[in-house]
């Protein structure tokens, strides 16, 4: 139950939770937003995880003064740690996609996760979209967590791979942590954070649910769109050579 909860709040209430994490554990909060979104990118199992919301609340506390007058969070310092986090863990998960990928999909463990049968959806995906599917994945939730693994798996070229996956990183981590900063010197912003949070949360992973609902109710046989919504969303399972 106490695991359950702190997802609920970590979700629910992000606003709170890091505000409370900055008072009681000082500088190491920053080593865990690091983790946290490492583990986001770059562990298949953690796709749950908080990645758009988690950099907008932080990049808010960024903009919000102790009554020292030093900044909750180091602005440079957030943009420098969670940009290292997002390009280490998708290069991470890469290399896990690469060298056990087959092996995790072969052994079915996670088979209500990765479906086998949308690997070769993914495949014509990769080969339309090429390597600058690393980097849109980036505002996808879920997706951006399944793309490197895939890749991977689809021996991706590992230089054209880093490329986008910085690219990506540096885009991703800068919008977000940088709205955040924006919108937190603004008032009305600082006094109903946790909605906006919310909405974030709500926007980030509407497309996917939408896409979701219409598979299901689509007629079988019926052409897949080939969006990067569509295609992702249903099978970031694999990457061929590029």
């Amino acid at each position: 139950m106490e695991v359950l909860k702190f997802f609920v709040d970590l979700f629910l209430n992000l606003d709170t939770v890091l505000a409370a994490w900055v008072s009681t554990y000082g500088a190491w909060v920053y080593l865990m937003l690091f983790l946290i979104i490492f583990c986001e990118t770059g562990l298949v199992v953690m796709a749950v995880l908080p990645g758009d919301s988690l950099l907008f609340t932080a990049g808010a506390l960024a903009a919000i003064k102790t009554p020292e007058g030093a900044p909750v969070l180091n602005i440079w310092l957030l943009l420098g740690l969670l940009f290292a986090a997002a390009v280490i863990g998708d290069g991470t998960n890469f290399f896990i996609g690469h060298h056990f990928g087959q092996r995790i999909l072969d052994s079915g463990r996670f088979s209500r996760i990765i479906k086998p049968k949308y690997i070769e959806q993914t495949n014509a995906f990769f080969v339309k979209h090429g390597g600058k599917t690393i980097s849109l994945a980036r505002f996808f939730p879920f997706i951006r967590t399944f793309a490197p693994f895939m890749a991977g798996i689809g021996c991706m070229d590992w230089k054209r791979f880093t490329v986008f996956n910085v690219v990506g990183g540096a885009a991703w981590v800068g919008l977000f942590v940088g709205a955040g900063f924006f919108f937190g010197n603004i008032p009305v912003i600082q006094d109903n954070l946790e909605y906006l949070v919310i909405g974030i949360i709500v926007v980030s992973v509407a497309p996917s649910v939408i896409h979701a609902g219409w598979s299901r109710f689509k007629k079988p046989g019926a052409p897949s769109e080939a969006t990067p919504t569509a295609g992702a969303a249903e099978s970031t399972q694999g990457a061929p050579g590029e």
